[in-house]
């Protein structure tokens, strides 16, 4: 009976073959579309990349904005060019090079990054709404309440919370066998995508996506939402038009990109499994990993006037240097 059970358990381990790579099916599987939506997306990076790059020499370049709203948007900024560098760069070499794969390492490493800088724009998103909430709400005490050691400690503890998250979910991914397919329907290795292709069985790492992660996901979201529920209120009670109107304008940049990051987000992480299919979620995930991050800039540039006149304060020196 012994050696009879070892030698089925010998047949099932030859039967089973270790993955050591994966393949990225890009964006979609018409050949004729790869090239044209590749430089699409290549200009998107770009874009990107510039954009929050201004951001970030702006916020830096100009003294007048060195208030916490800044800092965090500078924050937010640089999240958001590592956010893209993770997947854009890495898809259109693929495309260009027609190499689709990727190594088992890789793709942990790529997953982990990009949990990683996910979380990280969600958690900023609150911190934000909370920076706003004290400058709308308590004016007189906002300097006091957003002190600068407070704002530091902030983004240091958000860096160390998503860390640890996305290597909690990395580390069970290399616990799961891959032994059917190594076809990952998507641009890149995300979480959904690499738990379908496993051979194991996932429930716990589904259970740890909606205890762990729905609280990493929607704790920020309420505290948003709380946030600006307490700031509208304050609105509602200022006599003044202009004052309103300043009031609204700021929130209304931030809570553009609250709405169109998390209405994306929450659309493929949080739906039910029988709901995914390759080209919903590879849309959604265009939406809030390339869309987002690269609207940002004229979000909060095109709609803020001190960040206007920075800009225009930091081109003109730099043309008269020049």
């Amino acid at each position: 009976i012994f050696s009879s059970s070892r030698s089925n358990g010998n047949m099932e381990k030859r039967n089973l073959t270790i993955i050591r790579e994966f393949v990225l099916l890009g964006l979609t599987s018409s050949p004729e579309h790869q090239y044209p939506l590749s430089a699409l997306f290549l200009c998107m990076y770009l874009v990107t990349v510039l954009g929050n790059m201004l951001i970030i020499l702006t916020t830096g370049f100009d003294s007048g904005l060195r208030s916490p709203m800044y800092f965090f948007l500078s924050n937010l900024a640089f999240v958001d060019i590592c956010f893209t560098s993770t997947t854009v760069p890495k898809m259109v070499v693929n495309i260009l090079t027609d190499r689709r794969t990727i190594s088992f390492a890789g793709c942990l490493t790529q997953f982990f990054f990009f949990s990683s800088f996910v979380n990280m724009d969600s958690l900023l998103l609150c911190v934000m709404a909370y920076d706003r909430y004290a400058a709308i709400g308590h004016p007189l005490h906002y300097t006091t309440i957003m002190n600068p050691r407070l704002c530091v400690q902030l983004v240091a503890g958000l860096w160390v919370v998503t860390y640890l998250h996305a290597l909690l979910h990395t580390i069970l991914i290399t616990r799961l066998s891959f032994c059917v397919s190594n076809v990952i329907h998507h641009f890149f290795c995300d979480l959904n995508p690499l738990l379908q292709l496993s051979c194991s069985d996932i429930s716990f790492n589904v259970l740890l996506i909606f205890i762990i992660g729905g609280l990493l996901a929607l704790t920020p979201l309420v505290c948003i939402l709380i946030s600006y529920v307490l700031i509208f209120s304050t609105i509602l009670k200022i006599t003044s038009t202009e004052g309103k109107q300043r009031a609204f304008s700021t929130c209304g940049c931030h809570l553009s990109v609250v709405v169109l990051f998390y209405g994306t987000a929450i659309a493929v992480y949080f739906r039910p499994s029988s709901s995914h299919t390759p080209e919903s979620d590879t849309l959604s995930a265009v939406m809030y990993s390339v869309v987002t991050p690269m609207l940002n800039p004229f979000i909060y540039t095109l709609r803020n006037r001190a960040m206007k006149r920075a800009l225009q304060k930091m081109f003109c020196r730099v043309i008269l240097v020049q």
